[in-house]
């Protein structure tokens, strides 16, 4: 059975549009006569996405019964048994209710697939799983039901549905998304312009990475070597010298002219021994192509001009940015320069631009002989003069009516060996020498026309000659043979020691390293496989390229060990005997920093564990006095009441017995407040999470004030929300005992509450002198008390915990300015699954 088509429509945001795209699509696709039916969507109660539900064909939801309440979810068994060709999932990353037949809806998705059967699903750029730090960082709102990365990337087809952030806050401020009384909450929390502007740019760059994927998957699969200037990617090429940070600024800047442009710096270690960049620079450039936003590559290449070609088209590159040769005028005689070379070479479809600069022109060290291992066209040179020479040389001197004396016709025999041993090395030269040799008996030494030597002296000099030749090639090709291992250990040195240097800078994590790897060698996947001991199987503990890991060492092309329970894998090709040295220096580093991430987890563990014990040590010295405080008043009061000498009147006993017990509850208090900041610091809060109402669990936080200094405003119809009441209770009763403090006398504080998409919104409002928007973040550290608040109300812990436990109930508390003055602490706390605000009634006419 084939597997079904998975659509996807992403968002940015709650209101963009998805699920009315969604639905829109099933129309279209119901008036061509596809059986297309509807197994879950949520229209949260707007008009418009509701009214296309309208004619489409639904599917009854299965009814689940948790915590003695009725949730409704999709009915898996009863799609697969109407088997649709095409059915609507709404809310791909939402979780089931337990009972269900899978935990969360994707894996759902997944079974109508296998069964063949297309699914159209939505699902907001903030819910998948790699992005949820990112998301937090930008919201302040960790997402607590996220989908695999990978399902979204495995579907056929992925549309963004993109609306601006100024389009989508004028549509929340018309009713358009959520219920009029909570518009002003929603723009003044989640949905304002930075965040929504943010998480835009997320969804854009998220779907054009994809998009990129996909064309360079078709690229490979379609051996499509022809650069396609879908995306402006600009390479530049270093030599190492000072003249590199030009060619970087100036790729920043033609990068900048083209939206989404990606600048790629890469230094190309020339095997033959060509280039010597600067370690110092090479670490300059690389910092400052990061500063600007590029990536930094460091390959090793036979030819500089072929290695920098071969790279540009590798990564889809469409401009190249080389500088002017430094090069005097008169050393062009060895050659036309990178530059030069690179723009005959690179073709129509790939542009160069030979950037000027003040190192132009001013000279560079002579070159040595091209090739370390003698090219090709050398070597048929070689063979030229060795052999095609000796015999025009031979045609030359029978048919020209001069005598020079077979001295001098060896020694001329003689410059042609040399000249075979200089151009080809070895083989030429003894094939010259055994071929002049020949020719030289056979036309020069008599008796002339036979291989016999009639004189002595002449066997001498053929003998020298033959030896001299043997000699000079045999010296020619050795010194070929060192200049190429010279060359290769100086290129290996290069690029060990700026590997060996970033790691030790701490600038490599295990990826960058392994993909360096890839770049390096030309292959096409790596992967670091480890296992416990000899009998456990393989684990991937970091892989890059576009294969999958293999799964054993023995799997891959090419496997360095690393140890006894470590190797190093390759994909792609098979690697010479000697690049295998450097692969072990790799797989070495590969190792150290495998064992310093894991270190650092360590070292992090570690300062959370030194974190405690310096919170416990700061308890300790900072409330020894708040603590004796109240206990030199209860002191004083039982000892005044014991006292024999006095006879107390029945007010003053109530009284004294009024202070003992005010003291014990300022007691009780603090001390609770410092046992739940040490939890906090600690780790060691354990939620219990279960669905409760606001009303049960709010005004049991307000018994620690009087009635009248509070004003409760909790509507009734709010949802139901996942927390643990216990915590929750302790940071709404610490946020009101704050606000009261700071509180005016006679201005009650206003406790209010309402629904925003998947939370519910508490806010506690004062009237009090407010806080700077510099201090905002730092009130909500332990001991810090805004102010010149007295001493003895408290040690500034009752908001630090108030956050701690809002955040362990998976929601936020922030701190906002109360209009007209004051004070507002916005705590943000996660809705009950299939709990949410229900929706309007349906408006007789609903226009688009």
């Amino acid at each position: 059975m084939a597997r079904g088509k998975l659509r996807i429509y992403l968002g940015a945001a709650p209101g963009v549009g998805k699920t009315y795209a969604m639905l829109s699509e099933a129309h279209r696709r119901v008036e061509r006569g596809t059986d297309c039916v509807v197994a879950f969507v949520e229209h949260h109660g707007r008009p418009r996405t509701e009214v296309m539900l309208h004619g489409l064909e639904q599917i009854q939801r299965r009814e689940l019964e948790y915590r003695d309440t009725v949730f409704t979810e999709m009915d898996v068994d009863a799609v697969l048994e109407r088997k649709p060709a095409v059915v609507l999932v709404d809310e791909l990353a939402h979780t089931n209710v337990p009972g269900s037949r899978n935990t969360k809806r994707w894996q759902d998705v997944v079974e109508l697939l296998e069964a063949g059967i297309t699914v159209i699903s939505t699902v907001n750029i903030q819910h998948l799983e790699s992005l949820g730090d990112v998301v937090e960082s930008i919201t302040g709102v960790r997402q607590k039901e996220t989908v695999p990365d990978e399902v979204v990337r495995r579907a056929d087809q992925i549309e963004l549905v993109d609306m601006s952030p100024h389009a989508l806050r004028r549509r929340m401020a018309h009713g358009n998304i959520y219920k009029p009384d909570k518009v002003d909450a929603s723009l003044s929390n989640y949905f304002r312009l930075g965040n929504l502007t943010a998480l835009r740019e997320l969804a854009l760059l998220w779907v054009a990475d994809r998009v990129d994927e996909y064309l360079q998957e078709y690229r490979s699969e379609h051996r499509v070597s022809k650069i396609w200037g879908s995306r402006e990617r600009i390479v530049v090429g270093l030599t190492g010298g000072p003249e590199g940070r030009t060619l970087i600024r100036r790729a920043a800047r033609l990068a900048e002219k083209g939206a989404g442009g990606e600048v790629l710096a890469v230094y190309i270690a020339r095997s033959d021994g060509l280039t010597s960049g600067s370690p110092k620079e090479l670490a300059v450039q690389r910092t400052l192509v990061e500063e600007l936003g590029g990536t930094f590559h460091h390959v090793l290449g036979e030819d500089i001009p072929s290695a920098l070609l071969e790279f540009a088209r590798g990564v889809n590159a469409t401009q190249i940015v080389v500088g002017t040769s430094r090069r005097k005028a008169w050393q062009y005689i060895f050659g036309p320069g990178v530059g030069a070379t690179v723009a005959v070479d690179s073709g129509p479809d790939l542009d160069v631009h030979i950037v000027t600069h003040e190192e132009a022109a001013k000279g560079r060290g002579l070159p040595v002989a091209r090739g370390a291992r003698l090219e090709r066209s050398r070597v048929i040179w070689g063979w030229l003069a060795g052999v095609v020479g000796p015999a025009l040389l031979t045609l030359l001197l029978t048919h020209v009516d001069v005598h020079l004396g077979l001295a001098n016709d060896v020694l001329l025999f003689l410059t042609l060996t040399v000249a075979a041993a200089l151009l080809g090395g070895l083989l030429p030269a003894l094939a010259s020498a055994a071929f002049g040799s020949v020719l030289l008996n056979w036309f020069f030494t008599p008796p002339v026309d036979r291989l016999t030597i009639a004189d002595p002296k002449n066997i001498v000099a053929l003998v020298v000659f033959l030896l001299v030749a043997v000699s000079v090639a045999s010296v020619v090709d050795l010194a070929a043979r060192r200049t190429h291992q010279a060359a290769r250990l100086r290129a290996e040195s290069e690029i060990l020691s700026f590997l060996a240097g970033s790691v030790l800078r701490g600038e490599t994590t295990l990826d960058a390293l392994l993909e360096r790897v890839r770049e390096t060698f030309a292959m096409d996947g790596v992967a670091l496989l480890e296992r416990e001991s000899e009998t456990d199987p393989w684990t991937c503990t970091g892989s890059v390229g576009d294969v999958s890991p293999p799964a054993r060492p023995e799997d891959a092309d090419v496997d360095m060990p690393v140890g006894d329970h470590m190797a190093l894998a390759l994909s792609g090709r098979v690697l010479p005997a000697e690049d295998r040295r450097v692969l072990a220096a790799f797989a070495a580093q590969a190792a150290v920093v495998l064992d310093r991430q894991r270190l650092q987890s360590q070292a992090e563990h570690a300062r959370k564990l030194a974190e405690g014990n310096r919170i416990r040590t700061a308890l300790l010295a900072a409330v020894s006095h708040d603590l004796r405080t109240p206990l030199a008043g209860i002191k004083a009061s039982v000892t005044s009441l014991r006292s024999d000498d006095i006879e107390w009147s029945d007010e003053d006993q109530a009284e004294l017995l009024a202070g003992i017990e005010e003291g014990a509850d300022r007691l009780d208090h603090l001390i609770g407040n410092l046992l739940d900041m040490s939890r906090v610091q600690t780790g060691t809060v354990r939620p219990l999470i279960r669905e409760i109402d606001l009303d049960e669990v709010v005004p049991m936080a307000l018994v620690g004030v009087s009635e009248d200094s509070v004003v409760l405003d909790i509507p009734e119809d709010l949802p139901m929300v996942a927390v643990d009441p216990g915590l929750l209770e302790r940071s709404v009763a610490n946020i009101v005992e704050n606000a009261v403090k700071y509180n005016p006398d006679g201005e009650p504080v206003l406790v209010s509450a309402s629904a925003l998409g998947d939370r519910v919104e508490i806010r506690v409002a004062d009237r009090g002198p407010g806080v700077p928007d510099e201090a905002k973040d730092r009130i909500f550290e332990p001991f810090q008390r805004y102010g010149d608040a007295p001493r003895g109300t408290g040690v500034g812990l009752g908001l630090a915990v108030a956050r701690g436990f809002a955040e362990e109930n998976g929601g936020t508390l922030d701190a906002e300015d109360t209009p007209g003055g004051g004070m507002t602490m916005v705590l943000t706390v996660p809705t009950a699954a299939g709990h949410l605000p229900a929706p309007p009634d349906l408006p007789a006419a609903v226009t688009s």
